[in-house]
């Protein structure tokens, strides 16, 4: 009787993980989210030094810069996940990475919504992230967690 490995559908090689070029890919997306959380949070503190200075400050900004920090820890731990082989993880950096910078700018245009210090400091805040989907588009981390129907091919060079 054959038995199936279905964890390979969600993990990766073991082989591909430990190669230079994946586990520096990794090493930078590391950084990028620790930044990224370094940011977020001093951009809260901002936010609470500017009410406190007696700024306006509406419930957006407060919101926003309350929950950009956890979705730092939500990146980190992905992030973590997908270096020890998790495709689903992966799968959710790459969107995040891709969907939030966006998502931050735009919402911060909505004309009326926030001040202009405040859209600098979230655009500023969000640029690791960016950094972070160039990252999960390369050709090493590509080569771990190949789409639909493709096939690994050796990364770290």
């Amino acid at each position: 009787m054959e038995t199936k490995d279905t964890n390979a559908k969600t993990t990766a090689d073991r082989t591909l993980l430990e190669l230079p070029g994946t586990r520096a890919a990794f090493a930078g997306a590391r950084t990028a989210v620790k930044l990224y959380g370094a940011l977020s949070a001093v951009a809260l503190l901002v936010v609470a030094g500017a009410a406190l200075g007696g700024q306006p400050v509406n419930t957006f900004m407060w919101m926003r810069a309350a929950l950009l920090p956890l979705l730092a820890l939500v990146l980190w731990l992905k992030t973590r996940e997908a270096a020890r082989g998790s495709r689903s993880a992966f799968a959710r950096v790459r969107a995040l990475a891709h969907v939030m910078p966006v998502a931050v700018v735009a919402g911060d245009l909505i004309p009326g919504v926030c001040p202009a210090w405040y859209a600098v400091l979230q655009g500023l805040c969000v640029l690791p992230v960016v950094g972070l989907a160039v990252l999960t588009r390369r050709p090493a981390l590509r080569a771990v967690f190949p789409g639909r129907g493709a096939r690994p091919t050796p990364a770290g060079r």
